[in-house]
């Protein structure tokens, strides 16, 4: 993987052969307090179809709202993941924000984080919202340098609950 420019990172959504990168991803990143796949135990088609009705706004879970998974994609390799959120329910704006991503372990410490919020802002941009609620671990350094970066002003920093690591709440104007 040396030598390859995080511009040729791709977004794209989960297929049938993505299955065994992207457990392995969720079993790399899940120890971090960090979810890379939502509700992985299920079985790979079910989550396909979850994801898909997503995408699409329709059939949603309750408490879920219109999203995009999209796996980041070097060549073969899946090296990360982004979840974009059309819209905020209370758990979002409070927590979760418009865009949440991972970079599994292996491939950190490349530029594939900045790429991957880079991306997904666009794709909010594309879709009409105007400013970007994204939020970070108040103790995830790189990840807050990373939002900064792309144009991040700090708001608040709120807990999901007690004992829970703070989150930082940056918005981010996309007009």
């Amino acid at each position: 993987m040396t030598g390859v420019a995080p511009e040729e990172l791709v977004l794209r959504p989960p297929g049938p052969r993505d299955e065994a990168q992207v457990r392995r991803a969720a079993s790399e990143v899940d120890s971090e307090r960090f979810t890379f796949l939502s509700g992985a135990d299920r079985p790979w088609d079910e989550i396909l179809r979850a994801l898909d009705s997503e995408r699409r706004g329709v059939n949603l879970a309750p408490g879920r709202v219109r999203a995009d998974y999209l796996l980041a994609v070097v060549g073969p390799d899946v090296v990360g993941r982004t979840s974009i959120r059309y819209e905020l329910n209370d758990f979002l704006l409070q927590v979760g924000g418009h865009v949440g991503y991972a970079v599994r372990p292996a491939f950190r410490r490349r530029g594939y984080a900045t790429r991957i919020l880079e991306l997904s802002l666009a794709e909010l941009r594309r879709a009409g919202v105007q400013r970007a609620l994204v939020t970070c671990d108040d103790d995830n350094a790189a990840s807050a340098a990373i939002i900064t970066r792309r144009g991040g002003v700090l708001e608040d920093m709120r807990r999901e609950s007690p004992g829970v690591v703070p989150k930082r709440r940056y918005w981010i104007d996309l007009g």
